[in-house]
């Protein structure tokens, strides 16, 4: 089935769990009913402690896996594929919307580097996003992993990474009165856990990222150290708290938020595919 622009919102304002994906073996786009179908098998057999469960019967859980041909970044990439978990109540009409229990979407927006040497039977999508109960995760990881022999691990975000996502983010501009940004550290060597949260105007945020920058659209790990620097002494000077001597665990700014579980959350459409670009890149860095 193919998609269209407006479903691409489907992936906005949610929380998902990041996960890194090795290609997928023999994997293809036109078998998408089938591989519902076999999946929705697989699931109620799961429910029923591995009970065989005819292909076709219907089931209280529905799977539908779907195209998302806008998420595109590159010709060489490949589309998108939505996979959606959802139920309706027996008590419920025939004409009630089904509920959507669980979303999950395989995607490689500029994935050029890992693309360009794989072999033909191989379908390269190593970014996989989870919104909903991990149960339900498990079971379709599992259901992937042996159909299509390939691995599914959990995608975290080091303090390094998170710092280059706020440089990137904080330049940019958004439509509406944008949200305080936050940085969010964690103290170690404690007894009971503690957290400082540390919110800038975004006016203000952007103005020092201005005054750092030396080419528009273009960003060095110098400009990002500077950055961070500058944000440090902030709050040293008001504070008397070495920010550099904590761990960054969480960035919250107008364009998406993002936790080192690997946990995010994407706010802007006209930024989705920037932000699926940066988390391409950080899956197959883990996979390669």
């Amino acid at each position: 089935e193919s998609g269209d622009p407006q479903r691409t919102a489907l992936l906005l304002r949610k929380a998902w769990t990041l996960y890194s994906v090795t290609p997928l073996y023999r994997f293809c786009r036109g078998r998408l009913r089938d591989y519902a179908r076999l999946l929705s098998a697989f699931i109620a057999a799961e429910r029923q402690k591995g009970l065989a469960v005819e292909v076709g019967v219907e089931l209280d859980i529905k799977v539908a896996l779907s195209i998302l041909p806008e998420l595109q970044g590159s010709e060489q990439d490949q589309p998108a594929v939505l996979v959606q978990l959802s139920s309706r109540s027996r008590a419920s009409s025939k004409n009630s919307e089904d509920k959507i229990l669980w979303s999950g979407c395989f995607c490689c927006v500029y994935g050029d580097d890992l693309s360009e040497n794989m072999p033909e039977d191989f379908t390269c999508l190593p970014l996989f996003l989870a919104n909903g109960a991990e149960s339900y995760m498990s079971v379709v990881g599992n259901w992937f992993q042996k159909t299509f022999d390939c691995i599914f691990r959990r995608l975290a975000i080091s303090p390094f990474n998170l710092s280059w996502m706020v440089a990137m983010w904080v330049g940019c501009k958004v439509d509406k009165a944008a949200s305080a940004m936050e940085l969010v550290f964690s103290v170690p060597r404690l007894p009971q856990p503690l957290d400082i949260s540390y919110a800038i105007h975004p006016e203000d945020a952007r103005a020092l990222w201005d005054t750092i920058q030396k080419t528009p659209g273009e960003i060095t790990q110098e400009e990002v150290d500077v950055f961070m620097d500058c944000l440090y002494s902030h709050f040293h000077r008001h504070f008397k708290i070495r920010l550099s001597a904590t761990k960054l665990v969480k960035i919250s700014t107008a364009i998406a938020s993002a936790h080192c579980d690997g946990i995010v959350k994407m706010l802007h459409s006209q930024y989705l595919s920037g932000v699926l670009m940066l988390l391409t890149e950080l899956a197959i860095s883990q996979i390669q």
